[in-house]
């Protein structure tokens, strides 16, 4: 069965908005010759009919001019989610638009701060916030549509033994989770750490590893049709460059953890969070894959895991194209050298796990799907919008650390 989603058609000039919105920026189309701003997307400009219209970073601050309350609807989606607000704002950039308002939005007339955010269908969609967010926000009945907040939902953190699966168990708990899975590879109980871990209320330990189709099979036959949130932070890290000598050993089961892991899981999951989706509101909501900022362009030093997240990355593309039509959310995330010991020969600055994990959460609260967490990962981004080619010239040339 296949839930009801919100309209997804867009033009392809449109789609500039939803790209903006995976990445949680709000961004509209400014003409490079006058200076207009445009809204809705179009192939010229409105004023003067320019053709080079590019994507630009707005502040949504504007004032909410008049509002409705829908109450019938012919469409199958909003016909289960009546009421529902939406209003009519004027931005100071110029262009006026329709957003959705949440609750705790000010009625008309009013300062508001218009977003983008991802809807059920993976298109973007305009919010508009009161200019001081409340702090329960994350409990709005239209918001949660188009969120994937991990409060009250069952979640599935992969790997459980490195610093990064206890800080995301960690931070996932003190979000409001309700119960969180832990996976490991192996006996855990002899792991200090693990075990206080294991103590708090609503974490529980299971078998997982990987690597081994039928532990996955068996997990997934377990608990698959309860999970909400699957977190994919199962890793393997050498670093030997594609050249070096004794390398294809630790390629191999770069690849067998980084890629083939995650096909194993997407293939014994993926059904169960599918079932699940068409539950409605409460179903299946979000998987997370922690990838790295080295898919994007190869770091030689660790060539083999760049390639190994490589592919990872674009497996996981042809699973967020599968799930989009259940209405769940696949999540990348492309964090820079995390301070842990696969990266310890490396420089700083490096990612702390906890602000890794931090960054998850908000990114499932707001809904994103790519995130780009800390300074390298930002700039690399940066970098690799610019010009591809030249952030690989640059790569090619930096010195190799081992």
């Amino acid at each position: 069965m296949i839930p009801p989603l919100p309209p997804a058609a867009r033009s392809r000039a449109a789609l500039g908005l939803t790209a903006a919105a995976a990445r949680g920026r709000f961004e509209l189309q400014v003409c490079t010759a006058c200076g207009a701003v445009q809204y809705p997307s179009r192939e010229a400009c409105h004023r003067c009919l320019g053709i080079e219209l590019a994507w630009r970073a707005q502040d949504g601050r504007g004032e909410l001019i008049a509002e409705t309350t829908i109450h019938h609807s012919h469409d199958p989606y909003f016909r289960e989610r009546l009421p529902w607000r939406i209003g009519l704002v004027r931005l100071d950039a110029g262009p006026s638009l329709v957003a959705h308002l949440p609750s705790a939005c000010p009625a008309a007339p009013s300062r508001v701060v218009v977003a983008v955010r991802l809807d059920r269908a993976g298109r973007g969609v305009l919010i508009a916030f009161p200019p001081e967010e409340p702090a329960n926000m994350s409990d709005d009945r239209q918001l949660r549509e188009m969120s994937c907040s991990v409060k009250s939902r069952k979640i599935l953190v992969t790997d459980g033994k490195t610093p990064l699966g206890r800080a995301l168990v960690r931070a996932v708990l003190a979000a409001g989770a309700g119960r969180v899975w832990v996976g490991h590879a192996g006996s855990w109980k002899d792991l200090p750490d693990l075990a206080a871990l294991g103590a708090l209320p609503g974490v529980a330990f299971v078998p997982l590893d990987v690597t081994d189709g039928c532990a996955v099979r068996a997990l997934a036959g377990e608990i698959g049709g309860d999970v909400d949130i699957l977190i994919n932070n199962a890793e393997m890290h050498g670093a030997p460059g594609v050249a070096s000598g004794g390398g294809l050993e630790t390629a191999r089961a770069e690849m067998d953890v980084n890629y083939f892991g995650l096909l194993r899981l997407a293939q014994d999951f993926a059904p169960a969070l599918r079932s699940r989706a068409a539950g409605g509101a409460s179903g299946a909501s979000a998987w997370v894959n922690i990838l790295s900022v080295f898919a994007l362009s190869s770091f030689p030093a660790h060539g083999t895991f760049s390639a190994s997240k490589a592919a990872a990355l674009s497996l996981s593309q042809a699973l967020r194209a599968e799930m989009r039509c259940a209405g769940i959310r696949v999540i990348n995330v492309f964090p820079g050298p995390l301070d842990d010991e696969s990266s310890r020969a490396l420089p700083a600055p490096k990612l702390a796990p906890e602000a890794l994990a931090a960054a998850v959460v908000a990114g499932l609260r707001d809904g994103i799907e790519d995130l780009y967490p800390g300074e390298i990962a930002q700039e690399w981004l940066a970098r690799y919008r610019d010009d591809p080619k030249v952030l690989e010239l640059e790569l090619a040339v930096a010195e190799p650390r081992r």
